[in-house]
């Protein structure tokens, strides 16, 4: 799984279509809930160009886990197929989003989780 420690504080998840989401997402739910401290978290959708529901979920689980530890979580660089559904579920309302991973991060360290 392309999951890079991007800092002590910051984890950045770049992923891909399924099956490699789903993969990807089994390695990385166990490594983040057993993280101590919980760093905030930026996953990297650039490289996906469509979301199905058990992708969702996925996201949203994780979602949850950065939120009960009071950590950021941030959407970047989804294109417009994915950014559709994001809208469409009113997930769009849910998360925050970042053109790139870069503005994300710099999003993360001011505080804009």
């Amino acid at each position: 799984m392309p999951l890079q420690k991007w800092s002590d504080d910051i984890w950045v998840s770049q992923l891909a279509d399924d099956p490699a989401f789903s993969e990807d997402f089994e390695t990385l739910i166990p490594r983040y809930t057993k993280a101590e401290p919980r760093p905030h978290l930026v996953i990297d959708l650039s490289g996906v160009r469509i979301l199905n529901s058990s992708n969702l979920s996925q996201i949203l689980r994780v979602r949850k886990l950065a939120a009960d530890a009071g950590r950021g979580l941030r959407i970047a660089g989804p294109n417009d197929a994915v950014w559709s559904v994001f809208l469409t579920t009113g997930l769009d309302k849910v998360f925050g989003f970042s053109e790139d991973t870069t503005t994300a991060l710099a999003q993360l360290q001011l505080g804009d989780g």
